[in-house]
């Protein structure tokens, strides 16, 4: 009966159909499952370069590329944090792994028979750090004899490595308990001889380690790129490559390198001079709304000019890299969550920063006093109130009041070494630099009360009363 069934189609017409049937069985690529699931799966690490949190969520160069990435194919980012580079990649080709790892990553003829890079989107220099007043290194012959360090698992161990072939009296150790950070802590604070890192990464950090210095390239610029797993569905490799070619074309790429690398650190100390000039041609014109908002907040009006400053240079039509605007630097969730409808508008930026500070300050532990209540304000303004927590869950788990500045701000820093960040909830951060904010802002706080005192009586500074004879000799030294 069967057999007549088939005799009455052609044998065409039946290879048609199995082929047919076959096709309708065809699993789908790695692109259309994450396009069906609806999310993009991306592991990275937790380091300046790479993904951290700020005041403002999350960013870092690879986490607004994967997030651009993901918005184009119309799903949403799941983002993960692995401590190490051999896990990393491990992670890849597991059956429930991450699609796709965005985090920094050079391209490596070692690791190309376990896993795909994907297209070339910065270039970086492999480099030799030492520390200011020692001997410059200049050829790999000068690092015979030193303790050198660098990552475990990265293309820069796989590089020395290499070269031991011809220097055989090249030594240098593998950690896997550090990062890049760590390892240019290790250089500054002269524990270690030198490190091999990358020039990105040097150049975000070095504000924070003013001693390292670049001694030589180890080798000519490498290619950084994403890390796909090794399988035969090439589907979300075009993608990439795709994607990479579009961010390039219409500056999308230039305008992120920029924004990340192209400008100089926000805490680089501006000079008395530079204050007392500011102070003369800049601040008259805020004073008004500064003491409104003092007023109105029930805060020391110097303490909200400080601020602006620090943020600012009291300059209202200011705007950083990362698209924050005014006199208090506002970024549009911060306006919008304040009231604030123009940031350029010196008034609204200056009682929308006040009223935010009032908001931060009124989320800390009512065990906080004055006046460390408000450097706690001052640091989660800058750094986040997540951010500041884990700071003093760590001083209190080393037997340290949380609830003192002093012994707080020598645990923010700990933020940002990888044996402290991966036991806190929110992870990295650049713990120094709240540091430096509160105390840049306590410094300019006390200028301001040492030149206004013998005015405080008589309300506003005019352009002969706050130039003080001597200002610049006689600025207070430290806090």
């Amino acid at each position: 009966m069967h057999l007549n069934l088939l005799r009455k189609f052609p044998f065409p017409a039946i290879i048609a159909l199995v082929v047919a049937m076959l096709a309708g069985c065809e699993q789908p690529s790695r692109l259309e499952q994450i396009q069906d699931e609806g999310i993009l799966r991306v592991v990275t690490r937790n380091t300046p370069t790479t993904y951290y949190q700020d005041r403002h969520g999350d960013t870092g160069l690879e986490y607004e590329l994967a997030k651009r990435f993901a918005d184009s194919l119309n799903v949403s980012l799941e983002v993960t944090t692995t401590t190490t580079l051999d896990d990393l990649y491990q992670q890849l080709n597991l059956e429930e792994g991450p699609d796709l790892a965005a985090a920094g990553l050079t391209i490596n003829p070692q690791r190309e028979d376990q896993v795909r890079f994907g297209e070339p989107y910065l270039e970086v220099t492999p480099q030799v750090v030492y520390r200011r007043g020692t001997r410059q290194p200049r050829n790999l012959e000068d690092l015979y004899g030193k303790r050198i360090m660098v990552l475990r698992g990265s293309a820069l161990a796989d590089q020395l490595r290499a070269l031991q072939a011809e220097h055989p009296e090249l030594v240098f150790e593998e950690s896997d308990s550090v990062e890049v950070v760590d390892l240019l802590r290790l250089v500054n604070d002269d524990e270690i001889d030198h490190a091999v890192v990358y020039s990105n990464e040097l150049v975000v950090n070095q504000a924070f380690y003013p001693a390292v210095r670049v001694g030589f390239d180890l080798d000519s610029p490498r290619a950084m790129a994403w890390v796909l797993p090794l399988d035969e569905d090439d589907s979300l490799q075009q993608a990439v490559k795709t994607f990479f070619e579009t961010i390039k074309t219409d500056g999308t790429l230039d305008q992120l390198i920029e924004r990340f690398y192209g400008h100089s650190d926000v805490l680089d100390y501006v000079g008395a001079r530079s204050f007392a000039r500011h102070m003369q041609q800049r601040l008259p014109r805020f004073e008004t709304h500064l003491r409104q908002a003092g007023d109105q907040y029930a805060l020391d009006w110097r303490m909200l000019a400080a601020m602006a400053y620090q943020e600012s240079l009291w300059d209202p039509d200011a705007r950083s890299p990362t698209g924050v605007r005014g006199l208090m630097m506002l970024t549009l969730p911060t306006a919008k969550f304040v009231g604030v409808t123009n940031r350029i508008d010196p008034k609204q930026s200056i009682f929308g920063g006040a009223r935010y500070l009032v908001w931060v300050r009124d989320q800390l532990s009512t065990d906080i006093p004055e006046p460390d209540r408000t450097w706690f304000a001052l640091a989660a303004y800058n750094v986040g109130l997540g951010h500041l927590e884990d700071a003093r869950i760590l001083t209190r788990n080393n037997g340290r009041d949380p609830n003192r500045w002093i012994d707080v701000k020598d645990h923010l820093p700990l933020l940002s070494k990888k044996q402290w960040y991966t036991k806190t909830r929110y992870g990295y951060a650049r713990g120094a630099e709240p540091v430096h904010y509160v105390q840049n802002i306590r410094r300019y706080h006390e200028i301001l009360q040492w030149v206004t005192q013998p005015h405080a009586e008589t309300g506003s500074l005019s352009d002969s009363e706050y130039h003080a004879p001597g200002i610049l000799e006689q600025l207070p030294q430290g806090i």
